[in-house]
C-alpha cells in the first residue's frame, strides 16, 4: 500500500471522513474547533456539510491521505489564529509565534494499524510549512500504555507525535476520555 498525503480540497473525499453517514445527522464534520462553538452548535444536519462546501471554496482544510483514488485519513490543520485554540482556556498559548495547530487525525476503519496516522501527521506538518508556518502545534493524549477509545483519538496520541519529532511544550487542563493532552510543537524553520 503507498499512501500519498494531499491538501483537503475536494468535498466527497473530506465528507468521506469527516461526513455523516446519513445526510441530516448532525455529527462533527471537524468543526468543532475550527469555528465559533455558538455557530458550530446551532447547525444541524445538512447544514454542516453545506458550511464545509463553503469553508472548501476558500482553500484546504487540512490533508487527506489516500490510497490510490480513495480517501482513507483526514488531519485537520490550520493556523492557531484562525481556531478556536486562539481563545482557548485549557490549552494555553505559550508564545506569540503564529503557529499553526493540528488537531484532529481520523484514519478510515479497515485502515487504521498500518501507520497512516504517521502519514498524515507528516503530511500535515509539510502542507503547513508549504504555507509558510514558522511551527505547528498538537494537543494530543498523554496516555501512555493505556488503551484509548477510537472516538477520543481524534486529538492523536503522545507518542505518534514525539515519532514525528515533535517535543513537549507545556501541559494542558484538558482532558479527554480520562486521559490529558499536552501541548507538542515541532519548529519548521
Amino acid at each position: 500500500m503507498s499512501i500519498e498525503v494531499r491538501p483537503a480540497t475536494v468535498f466527497e473525499d473530506v465528507k468521506a471522513l469527516v461526513g455523516p453517514k446519513r445526510a441530516d445527522a448532525s455529527v462533527c464534520w471537524c468543526l468543532s474547533y475550527r469555528i465559533p462553538s455558538t455557530v458550530n452548535n446551532a447547525m444541524r444536519g445538512e447544514e454542516r456539510g453545506a458550511y464545509v462546501a463553503r469553508l472548501l471554496e476558500d482553500g484546504p482544510l487540512g490533508v487527506l491521505a489516500y490510497d490510490g483514488d480513495v480517501p482513507v485519513g483526514w488531519a485537520a490543520v490550520a493556523p492557531r489564529s484562525a481556531t478556536t485554540f486562539a481563545r482557548n482556556r485549557k490549552i494555553p498559548q505559550v508564545d506569540d509565534l503564529p503557529v499553526w495547530s493540528l488537531w484532529c487525525i481520523r484514519v478510515r476503519p479497515g485502515h487504521r494499524g498500518q501507520g497512516i496516522s504517521h502519514d498524515l501527521i507528516a503530511g500535515a506538518v509539510e502542507f503547513a510549512r508549504g504555507q509558510g508556518a514558522p511551527a505547528v502545534e498538537a494537543y494530543p493524549l498523554d496516555n501512555g500504555a493505556a488503551k484509548v477509545d477510537q472516538t477520543m483519538a481524534y486529538a492523536g496520541l503522545r507518542a505518534n507525535f514525539e515519532a514525528a519529532d515533535f517535543r513537549y511544550v507545556a501541559d494542558t487542563t484538558s482532558v479527554l476520555n480520562g486521559h490529558p493532552r499536552v501541548l507538542m510543537r515541532i519548529a519548521l524553520d
